[in-house]
């Protein structure tokens, strides 16, 4: 499994577009300058009131699928 760091500054607002349905994926750039995608439900346990703040741990298998994001 692999795995990139990033960090994300998504504001309550823009958050609000996700739950509405009117995006289902988040991009990020990581420290690498990669762009990675995944599904934005997989930060519902990192939502506070003022959206979604802080560095991220995203792994991935080899198929460069989703497996799990974490914050660190």
């Amino acid at each position: 499994m692999r795995e990139v760091h990033f960090t994300l500054h998504i504001g309550a607002d823009e958050l609000l577009r996700y739950y509405r349905g009117a995006a289902r994926a988040v991009i990020a750039v990581t420290d690498d300058g990669l762009r990675v995608q995944f599904p934005a439900d997989a930060l519902r346990p990192f939502v506070t009131t003022e959206g979604v703040h802080g560095r991220f741990a995203l792994e991935f298998d080899e198929r460069h699928r989703f497996k799990a994001i974490r914050r660190i």
